[in-house]
């Protein structure tokens, strides 16, 4: 008989690979979300460069000794999807490739205990209980890192701040608080070295506070703010934001599906936590398949419409040009939509792009606007035929308006938002009831400027942004042929996704074959295939 046995500094490295950020940035945000899950209210952050020694303390629940125990296995977790920020039990471990010990203590009740922790081996990370240090006085937990790099950048005061404002932005920003304070309800302070981090809102001239708001609810299920200065902002400031539970997941225009014409002076961030369920495991992105993806792609539409309406407030309104292009790419994306149903079962990674259904249905119904729901999973839950999983969200009673809170919602029973919302760019996602109609959420075309890019096009979330910069576009549109052009486009943005790269000139051949039937009548494209 033999045994299984893992290569476990292989496979922490290539949970490393997983993780977009730097290695350092990663553990850190980690450990912070570790705390956050445990109910934490304060999280103190030590940095000892003369020891090389990186203290994580929290003042949450704790751990027992067993669930400590627990703790050093790699996947395992006690938590619970959608409840957290957390959920796979793996981002601590990455600890283990840049430190010489982990030693963990923690304390709930009586129980106080600690470990030590190190990789030993490829194949080896043991660990023993050892006395508690002390860094726990009453109750939570403490992570400390004796890093094997002088010269680590988690040893920098500097660089610990930062990462935190940047990866938690939504915590050190006092307007979020309503919407966090389910979570969080003893609200959340920093500390790095004895200091406290303090609040910070946007730092632009121009705010737009933006909500989506379900219907007949009195608190919005997502918050945030846009932001416009008449110089270009920052990199890490530009574009939308979206964060949940606290942690910024994304941020840019490409996740959204928007070009502001501006794109470069125009920012924001928007707080949506019942995304938390939809994280990947990385906790970089979104699920897009299944109830989870469904989910997510729903809120990405309503954020989507409630920052396009804001933008046009601005004055950001598409030209005469882009109106032309757009109408352009209308019949190409019913003709991709035929196209992607067709090929998925050859492609199996297309089906991501559009959701497939019993009978040939490939959209999402949606009721309409104005018909009651309870939030945005009693929404998906019926759009997919599933409404008894559907739950009721209890809601807090809304402060009532006054002249400090003169934006407080409508009152219970009305099926409008009140004109404060509606000018704050509130918006009501369509109900689960009533007749249905079909809510377009698959591929898209979008084009931008892209004067250095070499590539025709490229796929970004579930839309094929065309580069109208390339010489091949402008010879297109210069003789009128712009339809063949972009399904070309879309199969070379398409082919990196469906197939290999030695199987990518079949993939681009099958597809514009794909695409020309799709102009047939049906009874001739099954006489062929027959």
């Amino acid at each position: 008989m033999g045994e299984t046995r893992v290569d476990l500094l292989h496979l922490l490295e290539d949970l490393r690979d997983a993780y977009p950020g730097p290695l350092e940035e990663t553990i850190l945000t980690e450990i912070v979300a570790n705390a956050l899950d445990s109910g934490a209210s304060t999280v103190r952050i030590t940095a000892d460069p003369a020891q090389c020694w990186l203290t994580v303390t929290d003042d949450g629940s704790g751990m027992l000794r067993r669930e400590l125990a627990r703790y050093h296995d790699v996947a395992s977790s006690g938590k619970t999807r959608g409840q957290g920020i957390g959920f796979a039990g793996v981002g601590i471990k990455l600890g283990l490739l840049i430190s010489e010990e982990v030693v963990t203590e923690t304390r709930r009740g009586k129980s106080h205990v600690a470990t030590r922790w190190h990789l030993a081996s490829r194949h080896k990370a043991p660990w023993k209980w050892v006395p508690a240090p002390g860094a726990v006085p009453a109750r939570g937990t403490a992570v400390s890192l004796r890093l094997d790099n002088a010269l680590s950048p988690l040893l920098d005061a500097g660089y610990i701040e930062a990462a935190l404002r940047r990866h938690y932005l939504t915590l050190f920003d006092p307007a979020f608080e309503p919407i966090l304070a389910s979570q969080y309800p003893r609200g959340v302070r920093f500390e790095v070295n004895g200091a406290g981090l303090e609040p910070q809102g946007p730092p632009e001239r121009e705010i737009a506070p933006i909500e989506v708001r379900l219907a007949r609810k009195r608190k919005p299920s997502a918050l945030g703010y846009l932001a416009r200065d008449p110089l270009p902002l920052p990199e890490e400031r530009r574009g939308v934001a979206v964060s949940t539970l606290g942690k910024v997941i994304r941020r840019g225009w490409e996740w959204l599906g928007l070009t502001p014409t501006a794109g470069e002076c125009v920012g924001g961030v928007i707080e949506v936590p019942a995304l938390a369920e939809c994280l990947t495991l990385n906790k970089a992105d979104f699920i897009r398949s299944g109830a989870r993806g469904a989910t997510y792609l729903a809120y990405r539409k309503a954020v989507q419409e409630v920052v396009a309406r804001q933008l046009e407030r601005w004055g950001d309104t598409p030209g005469a040009a882009e109106e032309s292009r757009r109408r352009a790419a209308r019949p190409v994306e019913r003709d991709l939509e035929r196209v992607l149903l067709d090929m998925a079962d050859d492609f199996p990674l297309l089906a991501s792009l559009v959701e497939r259904r019993e009978g040939g249905q490939g959209r999402l119904p949606i009721g309409r606007p104005g018909a009651p729901t309870d939030d945005a999973r009693a929404l998906v839950a019926a759009a997919l035929g599933r409404a008894a999983e559907a739950t009721a969200i209890a809601e807090d009673d809304a402060p009532a308006a006054t002249e400090e809170n003169p934006a407080a919602p409508a009152a219970e029973g009305s099926d409008e938002p009140s004109p404060e919302a509606a000018a704050s760019g509130s918006l009501t996602l369509p109900a689960a009831r009533g007749p249905r109609r079909p809510g377009r959420y698959g591929l898209t075309i979008q084009f931008e400027r892209r004067p250095d890019d070499a590539g025709m096009a490229r796929l970004v979330e579930s839309c094929v942004w065309v580069n109208e910069a390339h010489p091949a576009f402008r010879r297109a549109a210069a003789s009128r042929s712009e339809g063949y052009h972009l399904a070309l486009a879309a199969a070379m943005a398409l082919a990196p996704l469906a197939v290999e790269p030695a199987h990518a000139h079949a993939f681009v051949t099958a597809f514009l074959a794909r695409w020309g039937e799709a102009l047939e009548p049906a009874g001739r494209r099954s006489s062929r295939r027959g």
